[in-house]
């Protein structure tokens, strides 16, 4: 199963993204040339394989990123977190 994730752009070179996932140090490379609008620097944006898929507003991934934490906690704890944030 893939989950579409909400993550921090950090760097951006080249049509691809370098973002930070969470709070951790974890980040991911994102090819943003799908996107319809400019994103910058402290922009977030959804993920799916690879891709950004749209940008969202701040708040947005925050809430999303909690309910990602609260079914990993409802899982089991820390087992899970490594694999989806």
């Amino acid at each position: 199963m893939c989950l579409a994730i909400p993550a921090e752009i950090l760097e951006i070179e080249d049509g691809f993204a370098t973002c930070k996932v969470g709070e951790g140090d974890t980040t991911v490379q994102a090819n943003i040339m799908l996107l319809d609008e400019e994103v910058t620097l402290g922009d977030y944006i959804i993920i799916h394989a690879g891709f950004a898929l749209r940008r969202l507003d701040p708040k947005e991934a925050q809430e999303t990123l909690q309910i990602l934490r609260d079914m990993v906690e409802l899982l089991g704890g820390e087992n899970y977190q490594h694999e989806m944030l």
